[in-house]
């Protein structure tokens, strides 16, 4: 009953540990803040964390007298985030130092275009009182003389990230259609995943017949104890790595559909997003769509990631990543696809719903 009472925590524990962001201490301070106790009540220390830390049990095992067992209790983390926690162990990572410079709303998003080096802020007052922020090349690059000696205004990028999200909106007439396509796609790859997860499940039972047969031998003073547990340690860890591979990949198998699904209700969204005219949502938003954002000229560009690059490049032609307005070119494109062959789907939508979940089922 304690383990899960206790298990959100742990799982927190490891979670936060792995990103190599925390000290053992700066966890003991998060983790007892969120109310983790030890027994009868009492705050873990520092060390009680770090054995928490490099304990088998939570992914499964039980280690005794320098033996893995199965446990027979519910797995709290994956093995896989178990081991990542012990590299961070080993690296001795530190926290990252908080930057405390000036806050300026786009301050270290961009580079510069032209040279690729760092965009900076200013912030400058009127003798009205009115103050407006702007940003330009820092030209710190020693071995080539930047050209771009103008200013943009924050406002002017911000009109210019409206426009670039606004780029991967998605009509809801068309959502609506992939939204059922996916669910009917789901339903037939239900089949073909149960065939997977039985070839596991057999390579499973090869572990358990090898386990026996290890037992028999060590029974029979086959092997000594020392080369018993070196070769059943072995074998227990290989079949717990299966039976995470086995969880994982249900939960996938499922996720791939619910992200994609996921994706197609958030790009319904974009419109709204975009006439808030909120900029730190929008900022926000623009991190979750690009990468590699760049001032040129006083012009915003960026990549596209996956899955929204694929809606993006549905836009008429212009300069890569250039923040244009969309004049809702997809609607009209995808509508003539649709009324040129009533009796199938639109191909080009079709292939945007089968593009989107291809992301997902090959991401890892």
């Amino acid at each position: 009953m304690w383990i899960k009472t206790k298990a959100p925590f742990i799982k927190k524990t490891f979670e936060l540990y792995a990103t190599g962001k925390y000290t053992l201490k700066e966890i003991r301070k998060i983790i007892n803040e969120l109310g983790l106790r030890g027994r009868r009540g009492k705050l873990l220390s520092v060390s009680n964390y770090q054995y928490l830390l490099q304990n088998p049990f939570y992914y499964g095992l039980i280690r005794y007298n320098g033996e893995f067992y199965e446990g027979r209790h519910e797995p709290i983390i994956s093995k896989k985030l178990f081991d990542e926690c012990q590299e961070v162990m080993k690296r001795k990572s530190k926290p990252q130092k908080a930057d405390k410079m000036k806050f300026f709303l786009y301050r270290g998003l961009f580079k510069c275009g032209e040279c690729g080096y760092t965009i900076t802020a200013d912030r400058k007052i009127k003798k009205s009182g009115k103050q407006y922020v702007y940003y330009y090349c820092t030209k710190k690059s020693p071995n080539y003389q930047c050209s771009q000696n103008v200013f943009t205004r924050e406002e002017k990028i911000s009109s210019q990230i409206n426009e670039a999200i606004q780029k991967v909106s998605l009509p809801d007439d068309c959502a609506d259609w992939m939204l059922v396509q996916l669910e009917k796609e789901r339903n037939e790859k239900a089949q073909s995943s149960r065939f997977f997860a039985q070839k596991i499940e057999s390579e499973i039972m090869v572990i358990d017949e090898k386990l026996e047969k290890l037992m028999s031998a060590y029974l029979e003073n086959a092997l000594s104890l020392k080369e018993y547990r070196e070769v059943k340690n072995k074998l227990v860890n290989q079949k717990q790595l299966l039976k995470d591979k086995l969880t994982a990949f249900e939960q996938k198998s499922n996720n791939r559909f619910e992200l994609a699904a996921k994706f197609i209700n958030t790009v319904k969204q974009v419109e709204i997003i975009a006439l808030q005219e909120n900029p730190e949502q929008g900022r926000d938003f623009l991190k979750k769509i690009g990468s590699n954002f760049r001032l040129s000229g006083q012009k915003l560009f960026l990549d596209f990631k996956n899955p929204y690059k694929i809606i993006a490049n549905a836009e008429p032609e212009r300069s890569e990543g250039e923040a244009i307005p969309s004049q809702n070119s997809k609607i009209v494109n995808w509508r003539r696809g649709r009324d040129s062959n009533s009796r199938s789907p639109l191909t080009g939508l079709s292939a945007l719903q089968a593009d989107a979940l291809g992301h997902y089922a090959t991401s890892p």
